[in-house]
């Protein structure tokens, strides 16, 4: 990999695509009635959706799809037990994602702004109640704020890192008396925070930090009984480390960690043993050059609860301009 010391390319051919693309796909979309009936599922978040030198960006165009491939052979209880029978969830997912990041400076990082659409198949089978299938459009993420800096040293060694502001809007396919939906019917903000070191060209470490925000609900699923549902606060986290085995391919470890920190609401009543957790880890591989970049990342789920636990595939395809 060699390290461009100027704004002059589309993103740097590696890490720009990842200005900030969530896993919209829809791989958390449960009802209400999944775990227990005033059980609330968080929207489907980053969850290692980006890795390897996520932090490195520079001016210029970005489209990328990202499709993801989630099972879960079963889901566990608020202890982190599996619930008893056959539980089984399963999301596909592709987001299309498209950013742009300008040569103007703001607080000494570029600025720029993104748009991400998802598109989701679901499917849901449980021994305890709900049972179904739902496709459609998922929520719209919007990123009216991106500031990349890219010219900053972090006891010597370059040190990229980026804020970014994302609002997902209620626009996505939702019909309350649907255990599964392609969208949530309510508005989340999701900012985030990442960073690549590089102590050399070829190894790096990247983490991308976010906090959850999400807002009433107020047509939740018919079976819940409610009036009005509230997910929870939460932060989440992907972590990566890799290695540059030769000229454009990469390899290394990637991971994800999910910790709802508030717990859920109903009718605007706090619901005790509510929140949400999880933690992936598995290993990822890179390929690129000419301004094009194809990502594999894997991961196997544990400690999950109050969700389900299995294992997520990633594949995502970016061309930088």
């Amino acid at each position: 990999m060699h390290l461009r010391t100027t704004g002059k390319s589309a993103f740097e051919r590696t890490g720009s695509r990842k200005a900030s693309a969530f896993l919209c796909g829809l791989s958390l979309a449960l009802s209400s009635a999944v775990v227990g009936a005033t059980d609330i599922p968080l929207p489907p978040v980053n969850l290692g959706s980006t890795s390897f030198q996520d932090g490195i960006a520079f001016p210029g165009w970005l489209v990328e799809e990202t499709i993801e491939y989630n099972h879960a052979g079963q889901i566990n209880n608020h202890l982190g037990d599996k619930i008893p029978g056959t539980n089984t969830f399963s999301a596909m997912s592709a987001t299309t994602h498209v950013a742009y990041v300008s040569n103007t400076r703001v607080l000494g990082g570029f600025y720029g702004a993104e748009i991400l659409l998802p598109l989701a198949d679901v499917d849901l089978a449980t021994s305890f109640g709900p049972n179904s299938r739902n496709r459609g459009i998922g929520d719209v993420i919007v990123s009216p704020l991106i500031l990349q800096w890219t010219d900053h040293k972090l006891f010597g060694v370059p040190y990229f890192h980026r804020f970014v502001v994302s609002v997902v809007a209620p626009t996505g396919s939702y019909r309350r008396d649907q255990p599964v939906n392609a969208g949530n019917n309510l508005v989340s903000l999701n900012p985030y925070y990442a960073f690549t070191v590089m102590p050399t060209e070829k190894v790096e470490f990247s983490a991308r930090i976010h906090y959850l925000w999400n807002s009433e609900n107020t047509k939740p699923f018919v079976g819940s009984g409610a009036d009005s549902v509230q997910p929870g606060q939460a932060y989440h986290a992907n972590f990566a480390a890799s290695y540059e085995v030769t000229k454009g391919v990469r390899v290394g470890i990637n991971g994800y960690y999910l910790n709802q920190l508030t717990e859920d609401k109903v009718n605007g009543q706090s619901q005790t043993n509510s929140k949400e957790r999880v933690l992936g880890v598995g290993p990822g591989m890179e390929l690129s050059g000419h301004g094009l970049s194809f990502y594999l990342n894997g991961y196997f789920e544990s400690e999950a609860r109050n969700r389900p636990e299995g294992y997520k595939v990633v594949f995502r395809l970016s061309k930088v301009f």
